[in-house]
Formats: structure tokens, sequence, C-alpha cells
């Protein structure tokens, strides 16, 4: 779908155009891109963001900031949205690289986002607040997911279940929950550890 390379079969359509028919910037004006591994460039944070949409001003920028969960964190650095990202974005923790890559996105404002593991990286208390700013992000605009953390998902118009590059169950939660044994399984695996680590969140609390 981003065209990092041509269908092997079939072919893929945005607004009844087909991708080989359409001009690099063009598909890339459509569509904003998570991945589970964003890359940061070594400049300001004000810069990695403004490169969602070039020609967004300080105040755009600082927007997209806040709606995605990062402009308090960037507040309380030191340089604040001057502050440096490092090489690969190696001044900032995880969740703090996936938010900074979040608010990029958001202030492309594509049509079309792609989230592809984009939680998979980054703790249970990171996650919940980038799921927040992803609610934000992708409100009206179609949503194609990438995810192995079934509560990504739970909501999903249509879930995909693939297993060794075939389809192998196709519907909503509650359809695949009564007609996809893989997908039942999963998501009961799933289930099993959220159980697991909040008794484990427990234990420690009792510890302390």
């Amino acid at each position: 779908l981003i065209h990092y390379y041509d269908p092997q079969k079939g072919s893929i359509s945005i607004g009844g155009q087909k991708l080989c028919d359409m001009s690099l910037e063009a598909l890339n004006s459509r569509i904003s891109y998570v991945a589970q591994d964003q890359y940061l460039f070594n400049t300001s944070l004000l810069e990695n963001i403004r490169l969602g949409r070039l020609n967004a001003t300080d105040e755009e920028v600082e927007e997209a900031a806040r709606q995605s969960g990062c402009d308090s964190f960037i507040r309380a650095l030191d340089n604040g949205y001057d502050t440096v990202a490092g090489g690969g974005g190696g001044h900032l923790s995880g969740g703090e690289k996936q938010r900074i890559s979040i608010a990029r996105a958001m202030l492309k404002n594509a049509p079309i986002v792609i989230l592809d593991e984009a939680t998979a990286s980054v703790d249970p208390e990171n996650e919940a607040q980038i799921q927040k700013a992803l609610s934000a992000l992708t409100a009206g605009k179609t949503l194609i997911v990438i995810a192995h953390r079934l509560s990504t998902i739970v909501d999903a118009d249509q879930i995909i279940v693939i297993e060794n590059g075939c389809v192998a169950g196709c519907g909503k939660q509650e359809e695949l929950l009564a007609d996809c044994p893989l997908y039942a399984n999963m998501w009961k695996a799933h289930q099993e550890s959220k159980d697991r680590m909040g008794e484990e969140e427990q234990k420690d609390a009792s510890n302390n």
C-alpha cells in the first residue's frame, strides 16, 4: 500500500485509481505511516515533527504535539522544542519517539493512516497515552492497523487474521471469536497474559 514494492498478484487501488498509475508524490500525500520503529533525525524535535508538513508554522507543529500527547514532555526538556533528538532519536525513550512520530502524522493529516505495530515496543503506561493520541489522529479517516497486540484492534470494522500468508478469518471481533478458532485462541492467550500482568502488578504493589 505504501508502495515499497509492487504487488506480486492482484492490485491495490485508492479511490478507484491503481497505485501503479499514481505518482509517488500523489500517493504519499494520501497516506500517513506510523511504524513500530520510527526514525527521528538528528535535529530539533520541532523540525522532526514538521517533516509531516514542511510548510507548517511553529504554532501548527505545537498543536500537533499537544494532540499527540507529547507537548508536556517536550516542554519539560531543558531546550523544549529546540531539543535535538539525537541520531535515530537516541536522546528519547521509545514511547517518546512514538509520540513524536504520531505528532508528525497528525500534522500531515492524510486521509489514510497506517499503523504498523505502532505500540508494540512501548510499556503499558506509554501505550495508554499513545492509544489516546492515535484515537485523535485517526478520527474520520481510513485506518489500517497491523498488530499482534489484539487490544489495539478490537473495535475495528473488519479484522483480517493472517496465518502463514493466507487469510484464516475475516470479520468483527465477535464474529471471529465465534467462527475463527485461531483468533479465538489468540484472544484467549491475550486475555490470560493481561490477567497475569495484573496479578504481578498487585504482588509488586503489596510487596512495596
